[in-house]
């Protein structure tokens, strides 16, 4: 038992994409909290296959990944601006419209035959081929996105809770939503080299959601975030090395289960708490 779980940290990719996990999670357990709260899950999804063509269109010119998907979430977020301006579509409508738009117009061409090989990769990530320059960039990103979130904890806290009475108290609502989006897109693009443009919502958000099932104070449901992501991608990782299966969709597969588990937990404990009482 003891070989077969140490077995794949023999491995120098596994450990590699453990430390990439690990330190996405950490952004996502501080970070996915506020998206979860704020309601900005389906921006977060929206960010990260919107930005596709981007990303599809730097590996076809041989531009860095992290420049291309740059330009594709400026372009996703411009675009879904303003096709929400236009009379009688509502936001949702608008951006459920361009991003679908767009995730259709990178799947063509990365299939186009000037695309490089590897489309696979853009779409679903390769954790197990993330570099040491990688994980360096991730802890930065962790080091920036935990540091600024401490600094804001008491006025995110504010407005979060109380967002008709943060201006009368000296803190603007709009800030509040522009530091989130400009983090989330931050912590998006950074994200994506290894989970890929549509796993990556799992990890930004999954932790969080699963967090808010036992939490409902913001600092526990982040300690606990923190943990699913860790133990979730731990167990990913090695469900892929042990079934030989694709490592980031083994990641997501544990993400949900994690989510399963917590939920189910709850229903139970609901659940005998109300026949004790009866």
């Amino acid at each position: 038992m003891i070989d077969w779980l140490l077995e794949p940290l023999r491995q120098g990719i596994v450990v590699r994409g453990v430390a990439e996990l690990v330190l996405i999670g950490v952004v996502s357990g501080g970070l996915g909290c506020w998206i979860v709260f704020s309601d900005l899950s389906y921006s977060a999804e929206s960010l990260a296959h919107g930005m596709l063509p981007g990303l599809v269109a730097a590996g076809i010119l041989g531009l860095p990944v992290l420049l291309g998907g740059a330009v594709g979430l400026l372009v996703a977020a411009v675009a879904i601006a303003l096709v929400a301006r236009v009379p009688r579509l509502d936001p949702g409508s608008a951006t459920s419209v361009v991003v679908t738009t767009l995730l259709g117009f990178g799947v063509l061409l990365g299939l186009s035959p000037s695309a490089p090989a590897g489309l696979d990769g853009i779409l679903f990530g390769d954790v197990l081929g993330v570099s040491d320059g990688d994980i360096l960039l991730t802890a930065a990103l962790a080091v920036v996105v935990t540091g600024l979130l401490a600094l804001l904890h008491p006025s995110l806290l504010l407005v979060g809770f109380d967002r008709v009475n943060a201006r009368a108290l000296g803190r603007s609502p709009l800030a509040f939503d522009v530091v989130l989006a400009l983090l989330l897109a931050l912590a998006t693009l950074v994200a994506v080299q290894a989970l890929g443009s549509l796993l990556v919502v799992a990890m930004l958000v999954g932790p969080a959601a699963s967090a808010r099932l036992v939490s409902r104070r913001m600092a526990p449901m982040m300690v606990v975030a923190t943990l699913v992501a860790a133990l979730a991608s731990v167990a990913g990782l090695w469900l892929s090395f042990h079934a030989d299966v694709a490592a980031g969709a083994s990641v997501t597969l544990a993400l949900g289960a994690a989510f399963v588990l917590l939920l189910t937990g709850r229903s139970t404990l609901a659940l005998a708490r109300r026949g004790s009482a009866a």
